[in-house]
């Protein structure tokens, strides 16, 4: 609709943005080296994160950029996740079978990754996301794949990812001591500063094709005061502006119209959905 108008090839403010074009902050750039320790070194690592603060993104961009020919990474999303659940989407992903018994699928899973480490040469690396919707039980059992070789040496890199909660109301508390104890490291991403959201906002509108700077500084501050520095957050107030813009001809996008937009569009937090930006 407005790409046309403002010199675009492509939308600047979706999801399906490709990993290598997404923008990286400081601590997202922080976030990523110590995901690609924990899977180097077989650790178990925990990301956390506010709503829409980037987890699906970090985590798109992990995948696209460990290789492929000395990693595998397998990936479990479900919110009424079990144990036994677990392990057949895990087996799922290697092409096998479950099974009836859960212990039998646990042994199962241990074979199968012992030969991709020691004839494929493969590292396995295994994410549970929406982790702070899960029970304990599951949560347990997600940590007992480290205890195959008598805590002598993991055979896989463990992450767990999910809304703050996780450690909010889960993890700090002493009835998941079991759990925390076995963390090696932990991930917090927070909301993008100022700069950050200018930065942001210049990047999406580059991967677009626009060469040039549709927002103004009192407009991108009026960005940041109404996302609070939630990335899709941004994308929303964003891509409404130039929505706006377009409709009211305007070859640039200034606070007045950011201002407008947030109050008559409504967007608010309150009304944000608990999925990952």
């Amino acid at each position: 609709m407005y790409e046309d108008v403002y010199g675009m090839s492509r939308m600047p403010f979706v999801r399906n943005i490709p990993p290598e074009e997404l923008y990286e902050s400081g601590k997202m750039k922080e976030a990523l080296g110590r995901l690609y320790y924990a899977a180097d070194h077989q650790m178990f690592a925990v990301v956390t994160a506010d709503p829409g603060c980037g987890k699906s993104t970090l985590i798109r961009r992990f995948n696209s950029s460990l290789p492929k020919d000395k990693y595998l990474l397998l990936y479990v999303s479900d919110s009424k996740l079990t144990p036994k659940w677990l392990y057949k989407s895990l087996l799922d992903q290697l092409g096998l079978e479950a099974g009836f018994y859960r212990g039998d699928a646990k042994r199962l899973l241990q074979k199968q990754i012992e030969i991709i480490r020691n004839k494929e040469h493969r590292k396995v690396v295994c994410i549970l996301d929406e982790a702070h919707l899960l029970e304990k039980e599951t949560l347990e059992e997600f940590r007992f794949l480290l205890n195959s070789n008598f805590d002598s040496e993991s055979q896989m890199a463990l992450i767990l990812v999910g809304q703050t909660e996780l450690w909010d109301t889960k993890l700090r508390y002493q009835r998941y001591a079991a759990i925390k104890q076995r963390i090696d490291i932990i991930c917090v991403l927070p909301h993008l500063d100022r700069s950050e959201t200018e930065e942001y906002i210049k990047s999406n509108l580059k991967y677009s094709g626009c060469d040039s700077d549709l927002f103004t500084e009192k407009a991108v501050d009026e960005v940041f005061r109404s996302s609070s520095g939630i990335p899709r957050m941004i994308n929303r107030v964003c891509d409404k502006c130039l929505t706006y813009g377009y409709q009211q001809k305007k070859k640039l996008i200034d606070d007045h119209i950011v201002r407008f937009v947030t109050e008559h569009e409504m967007i608010s937090m309150s009304q944000e959905e608990n999925c990952d930006a």
